[in-house]
This record gives C-alpha cells, sequence and structure tokens, in this order.
C-alpha cells in the first residue's frame, strides 16, 4: 500500500486536476484528494510533482518486434495475406527491451499488434508494460488487425505472385476475407439450428466475432482515399466497431471521421516521408481531427518513433495546436476507451488499476521525466533506486 501525498493529481476524468494525495492499496486506486493515510501505507511525498495516469498508447508493436533485434520480431506471419487465426498474445515477448523503457517513461499499457504487411494480420491484444508472462500482462484482446495500402501490396504482391498487388486489390482482398466470414457465420448456424456436424476454422471464428460480436476492426490507413475505403467497407459490412490508424491524411477527411463517429489512433507523426503515402506527414493532424469533434489518441508505433516517446510526441502536437488541454487525455483515457480497456486504465479513479506516474514536471513538455512508476501498484520505478549510469550499463 502506497500513499502519494502532496501532489498534483491530474485524474483525466471529469474531476480534472485535484491538489492532494493518491492512496494505492491491493493493486488499485484507492482514493483520491484528502486522503487519511493508513498506518501501514508506505508515504511517499511528491512535494507538489504532477501526477497522472500511466500513459496508454493505442498503436504499438512494442513486445512483438524485439529492441535491438528486429529480425527475431514476430509481427508479421507472412505466409498469406489474410491471417485472422493468429494472436499477438502468442507473440508477446515480456523481456522486450522496449517495454522496460516504456514503463520507466510512464507508458504503462499498449496495444500490441501485428505488423501491417497482411490485410487482414490478426487478433490484437491491450497489455501492461510492466510483468512476468504475456498472460499476466495482458488486459484484454481489443480488435482485429487490417491494413490498406502500400505495406500489404509491397509485402504480397506480384513478386510473391499472390494478391493483393494493387490498392484495389487490397480492397477486394478485405472484402472476400468479410464475405468469406459472412458465409461462416451463416453455415455455422445453419449446423447448429439443424443439430449437423460443423467444421470449424479458428481464423474463420475470429474473423466473425468482427461481425456478430462487435470485436474491433482496427485499420492501417495513412492516405485518405483508403481511410474513404475503409469506411465504404465497413459500412457494405454492418462493421460499426472501427478505428483507423495512423490516419495520415486523417485531417483531410476530419468531417468524414466526425459524421461516422469513428475515432483516430494517429502516428507516428514523428517520422519521415519514406513511402509515397507518408507525403502529408504533420503533427497539425490530431489538431484538426480534434476541431472537428473526432476522438484523437496519439502514438508512436513502437519501435517506429522508441515507445518511451510516446509524450514527445504529444508535446510536438500540442506545439502544432493540439489543445494542451487535451494532451493528457489523448494518451490516457481516449486511447483507454478505443480499446475498450476504459474500467481498467487511462484515469485516476476509485477501482482503476494503480497504474500511475509521477513527473517533475508537466508531462509533455520536454524538461520533464518521471520520477517514479507504478503498475498494478507496484511500485516499478524510482528514478532515485533505478537510474542507471549508461556509461556504467554499457561499459565494456
Amino acid at each position: 500500500m502506497y500513499l502519494l501525498t502532496n501532489g498534483l493529481i491530474h485524474t483525466a476524468t471529469e474531476t480534472g486536476t485535484v491538489e492532494g494525495d493518491l492512496l494505492i492499496a491491493d493493486g488499485e486506486v484507492a482514493a483520491v484528494g484528502d486522503v487519511d493515510a493508513p498506518a501501514d501505507a508506505t508515504e511517499i511525498d511528491v512535494a507538489g510533482a504532477h501526477v497522472t495516469p500511466g500513459l496508454v498508447d493505442a498503436h504499438s508493436h512494442a513486445g512483438m518486434a524485439e529492441w535491438g533485434e528486429p529480425e527475431d520480431g514476430d509481427i508479421n506471419e507472412g505466409t498469406d495475406a489474410v491471417t485472422p487465426h493468429v494472436s499477438a498474445l502468442d507473440g508477446f515477448h515480456p523481456r522486450d527491451e522496449e517495454l522496460k523503457h516504456a514503463f520507466q517513461n510512464g507508458v504503462t499499457a499498449v496495444s500490441a499488434r501485428m505488423g501491417s504487411g497482411n490485410v487482414v494480420g490478426g487478433v490484437i491484444c491491450s497489455m501492461k508494460t510492466y510483468g512476468r508472462t504475456a498472460d499476466g500482462m495482458l488486459i484484454r484482446e481489443d480488435g482485429m488487425k487490417a491494413a490498406m495500402g502500400e505495406n500489404p501490396k509491397r509485402f504480397h504482391g506480384e513478386e510473391q505472385g499472390r494478391q493483393p498487388a494493387t490498392r484495389p486489390g487490397v480492397a477486394a482482398t478485405l472484402r472476400q476475407a468479410l464475405m468469406d466470414a459472412e458465409d461462416y457465420v451463416d453455415r455455422r448456424e445453419h449446423a447448429r439450428n439443424e443439430g449437423e456436424p460443423f467444421e470449424r476454422d479458428l481464423g474463420m471464428e475470429n474473423l466473425a466475432r468482427v461481425l456478430t460480436e462487435g470485436l474491433p476492426l482496427r485499420v492501417h490507413a495513412h492516405r485518405s482515399d483508403d481511410i474513404m475505403t475503409v469506411f465504404r467497407i465497413a459500412e457494405e459490412f454492418g462493421v460499426e466497431n472501427l478505428s483507423i490508424e495512423h490516419a495520415t491524411e486523417g485531417h483531410l477527411v476530419a468531417e468524414e471521421f466526425a459524421e461516422r463517429d469513428v475515432p483516430a489512433v494517429v502516428g507516428p507523426s514523428l517520422y519521415s516521408g519514406a513511402k509515397y503515402e507518408l507525403r502529408n506527414i504533420t503533427f497539425e493532424t490530431p489538431a484538426i481531427l480534434h476541431e472537428a469533434g473526432v476522438d484523437v489518441a496519439i502514438q508512436t508505433d513502437a519501435p517506429v518513433v522508441p515507445q518511451h516517446h510516446l509524450d514527445v510526441c504529444v508535446g510536438l502536437a500540442v506545439r502544432e495546436g493540439f489543445p494542451e488541454s487535451a494532451a493528457l487525455e489523448a494518451v490516457t483515457r481516449v486511447p483507454a476507451e478505443i480499446l475498450g480497456i476504459d474500467d481498467r486504465v487511462g484515469t485516476l479513479e476509485e477501482g482503476t488499476d494503480a497504474d500511475v506516474a509521477v513527473w517533475d514536471g508537466v508531462f509533455h513538455e520536454n524538461g520533464s521525466r518521471t520520477q517514479h512508476v507504478f503498475v498494478d501498484g507496484e511500485h516499478v520505478f524510482d528514478r532515485e533506486r533505478d537510474a542507471v549510469d549508461p556509461r556504467e550499463e554499457y561499459a565494456w
């Protein structure tokens, strides 16, 4: 049990910011405000420091891409363009160094996922960044990964001798996969009603959840035309739980997002125009989408941008017009709501997981650093206790 005293506590709720204390007990936030200290609580006077929920990255490959050894990453099951049968949980590595960098710098939860090499990539999972086993770090499955544009074209295409080789091919591949899932659901229902045997298919079982159980479809789409293709296909198949990932040209179709009430997980904007579909990349995108009334989360796409620089990405978005008043929520409450894990993380209110970061300044300002971090109530980082001199850590 811990009591953080004399903090500036940013709850990321309607309560707003509270000056006072935060009590952590049994792995949860137990109280916020003027708290009577239990006798057995370990008290930490944070002396006016900023206390926030642990940051949440709604689009990451941390735990999947192996820091320093990307060739060993379990990101794309590249044997087919449609692989809904695989799960990120089975490739998540709890000892990936990227995860350590993450929690030490205040990022305590990520949506870990496959890459965008396949049109349908598989089931993705929200994970804590600290823990011993993938199962213990799992918050819950949060969607089915899909991808449009250059990546699946390059990963498959003419050189591999299989569809898709073009944008129409990508769209057709996604449509066919969803049609196959519809047919699978009909056959399964018919077999159940008639009491007939039915041969199950793992991939179709997973993809059917998008159509029948509300499993979110989370689609990598940079260009505005790809975004509109996703909207078109989602409407054709009645996919209601949808998010657009990256949304690099989302600012060009912001009203379309707002009209459909589709959230945007924006980033990594701290990147160059390395391919044509990134030519309009800008940190102004989050501000324009937010102004249009779109729910916006900011992401790193780690390791494209290192996971521990999520706060830097927020700061750059603020510099380019994203409201400072919305900055914290873009990496706490909003991504948690998008991922469907807001009952556990993303806010500091009684009963939520005690994922807490203590900062020596405003979290997104360049000079601010974490002083303490808690995950599930465990004091996983104390800068005075755990800081390592890099000259010693990497000495030969």
